[in-house]
């Protein structure tokens, strides 16, 4: 059994000082949201299980934490965008594992340069740094504000989520890498979109094709996942397990429907999320993105409420800059998927509830109503 160390520095040099130094002396390790108010980093740090923090001063004990198993090099919390945020492990094989694959698919003739931006507390985050520990891959550091200059600088890949893409200018990239929310339907050349989650060890596909290495089936409507990079299991429970086409019981449940078509895979969104609304069934991020759309929308998330007649009646709460776009709004739902999606009620909020990562805390949105 060994320690876990929380690290407890901003996103910049002093935290891969510190990982590295974790790698080199295989110091199982976690790293913390520095945004967070004093209690909710209690609260954190209670999740994790940490026994040590470090931070500029040193690295101090703390109270009530739990070791881990000596393979065990990462715990890390979930999104908590489907519900309670849980904390994963995943091992130094597969965090070795996960680097090494994503810097084969995306190095080009010469090693990347990365411009870290997203939290390192999130999968995403922390893969990029990562990468230039474990493989030839480096980091230039600066801020996020000049990240459509950061290029001219050397920096030649970057991971960001859709309110970056849309707020920067990142054409000098040779590769974006996307995560987080559902991608909007077009994208630059040098974007790749990525599907994968705290528990496969950041992205495993890249624009709908599984990285090489990675196993993805569907079965039952649900996306299940076979990789080096996967979590062990969870600090209060083991990994969950499914059965495959295969018939063997080693594949992971993502809790994502999808389906894979000749090596493609598509995925549709949360389970837990799926519509059932007058016996047709509607995914919530699919109406999302046609929604999205429509001339005066800023933002939207779409969910279910318990309705007696429908069963679940179509709720669509939207962030716009005009009064009213109700009937541009149903018009294009009907028109793109079929009257079954066209929102029973339409709600103007000011904001949509967003992880950092950008995807929708769909389990606070009904405190919008």
């Amino acid at each position: 059994m060994a320690k876990l160390l929380a690290l407890d520095f901003d996103l910049g040099p002093d935290l891969e000082g510190a990982l590295r130094d974790c790698v080199a002396n295989h110091v199982a390790f976690c790293v913390l949201d520095r945004r967070l108010s004093p209690r909710r980093r209690d609260d954190e740090l209670t999740a994790l299980g940490a026994t040590h923090r470090r931070d500029a001063n040193g690295v101090h004990d703390l109270d009530g934490g739990r070791e881990v198993d000596d393979e065990v090099g990462l715990v890390m919390l979930t999104s908590g965008s489907s519900g309670t945020p849980k904390a994963a492990e995943l091992t130094w094989a597969a965090l070795e594992a996960s680097a090494r694959m994503t810097n084969a698919a995306l190095r080009g003739s010469s090693p990347s340069v990365w411009y870290p931006v997203l939290p390192a507390c999130h999968v995403g985050g922390l893969a990029v740094l990562l990468r230039a520990i474990f493989t030839d891959a480096s980091l230039l550091w600066g801020d996020v504000t000049d990240l459509a200059a950061a290029p001219s600088r050397g920096a030649t890949h970057v991971s960001v989520v859709r309110p970056l893409l849309a707020r920067y200018d990142l054409s000098g990239y040779a590769r974006v890498l996307l995560g987080g929310a559902k991608p909007p339907s077009v994208l630059d050349a040098n974007v790749v979109a990525t599907w994968g989650m705290t528990e496969t060890g950041s992205g495993v596909v890249y624009d709908g094709v599984a990285l090489p290495g990675v196993e993805i089936v569907s079965a039952r409507g649900e996306l299940l996942v076979r990789s080096p990079t996967l979590f062990r299991g969870y600090r209060d429970a083991p990994r969950p397990r499914a059965i495959g086409p295969d018939g063997r019981d080693d594949w992971f449940p993502t809790g994502d429907g999808g389906v894979v078509d000749e090596g493609r895979v598509r995925v549709f969104g949360r389970l837990g999320s799926l519509i059932n609304t007058g016996g047709e069934k509607l995914w919530p991020e699919s109406l999302e993105a046609v929604l999205s759309n429509v001339e005066g929308v800023l933002d939207v998330a779409v969910t279910g409420v318990d309705d007696e007649q429908w069963g679940q009646r179509v709720v669509a709460l939207v962030v716009a800059n005009v009064p009213s776009l109700d009937r541009q709004l149903r018009a294009v739902a009907e028109e793109r998927i079929g009257p079954w999606a066209k929102p029973k009620e339409i709600r103007y909020v000011t904001a949509i509830p967003r992880t950092s990562n950008g995807k929708i805390r769909r389990g606070e949105l009904a405190n919008l109503f």
